[in-house]
């Protein structure tokens, strides 16, 4: 398994990720321990969880990920040969979360000490922002996206002291580095900024989606990875599943994401489905699956650090892990190419 710096940590991850997030809702506690069994046997060092999992995020089903991984960690004796992130919530929406609030002086602290309580650890390697506490053009947001309403000043003031709460459990060794996820360019560089004016923890990471459906990271984000040394951490490489076309023709299989998000799954509309046609048949067309084409691109892109690959069954996690192992021929990332040209925003 191939070892990527983690921005500027001095830490090395695998560019496979083991993402958990369906642990606790789509898959049990027995078959969470199976995928970290054999993910860490093939060598992935690299997991990843939020306090707000198991998706869809409810009352319910809050905290139960980091709760499975904590058992895990406790019983195999791996804690000091992983790499571990987890995020906080970034507040709206979720009332049963500290009242659905931001990121705050009090709150970064309560929600670090209940992450660490969960999954049974001293420390975390990596604490990520779920998402900005502003609007921003994730989860499908980009088409009615309009930051004209946002207050600079306000933003920074708030990101300001985010970063002094988690410096402070920097400095007590709770978390050892932090990272951003669902960011924009403008507000990466004002977390990057802040940092360098203030001497507080730089920005290691980025956790955006990214993959053939959804490629705005290739614009400034791109630039912004390349000059600043921040890494993309890609979630949803597969759009949720639509793009390995399960889903094709208005088919929603037993037990999958489309099945237990419903009203909420928007990858799969009437702008994807020509597109994932298309890929489909390019990747039967080179004699690879539609995820395995969807993973090998996104493992190509320069400012890749890792693929986070979530899966539901142990098949899939199998076939996720070892498309890390595929090179895409130049005449196929040409024909991805084309493609993109002529459907550059199906979601």
């Amino acid at each position: 398994m191939k070892l990527k710096p983690l921005g500027r940590t001095g830490i090395n991850v695998t560019e496979i990720c083991l993402g958990t997030m369906t642990w606790g809702v789509q898959n049990t506690e027995a078959e969470a321990r199976a995928q970290l069994d054999y993910a860490t046997d093939a060598g992935v060092n690299f997991i990843d969880t939020a306090e707000g999992y198991a998706i869809p995020m409810s009352a319910e089903s809050y905290g139960k990920t980091e709760t499975y991984i904590g058992s895990w960690l406790r019983t195999s004796g791996k804690r000091d040969k992983l790499v571990l992130a987890t995020k906080i919530a970034g507040g709206g929406g979720q009332d049963w979360i500290r009242g659905g609030s931001a990121p705050g002086r009090e709150t970064v602290r309560a929600a670090v000490e209940g992450s660490l309580k969960r999954l049974q650890t001293d420390y975390i390697d990596l604490y990520q922002i779920h998402w900005p506490a502003r609007p921003h053009y994730h989860f499908g947001r980009s088409w009615t996206y309009d930051p004209t309403g946002t207050d600079g000043a306000a933003v920074r003031a708030h990101m300001h002291e985010v970063l002094e709460s988690l410096d402070a459990l920097v400095k007590e060794g709770k978390i050892r580095h932090v990272g951003l996820s669902n960011e924009t360019a403008w507000g990466t560089m004002q977390w990057l900024r802040l940092a360098e004016e203030r001497s507080l923890p730089r920005v290691a990471s980025i956790q955006n989606e990214y993959g053939l459906l959804q490629r705005h990271f290739d614009l400034d984000m791109a630039e912004l990875s390349h000059h600043e040394g921040i890494g993309l951490l890609a979630y949803s490489t597969l759009a949720a599943g639509v793009l390995t076309g399960k889903y094709l023709g208005g088919e929603t299989p037993a037990g999958s994401r489309g099945e237990v998000v419903k009203d909420g799954f928007w990858r799969r509309n009437k702008h994807s489905e020509p597109v994932v046609r298309i890929y489909v048949d390019l990747a039967r067309r080179y004699g690879i699956t539609p995820a395995e084409l969807g993973i090998a691109f996104s493992l190509s892109r320069p400012f890749l650090t890792s693929v986070i690959i979530g899966a539901t069954t142990m098949e899939q996690l199998k076939a996720d892990i070892g498309a890390a192992g595929i090179k895409l021929p130049a005449e196929l990332l040409a024909e991805i190419e084309a493609i993109h040209r002529m459907h550059p925003r199906p979601l």
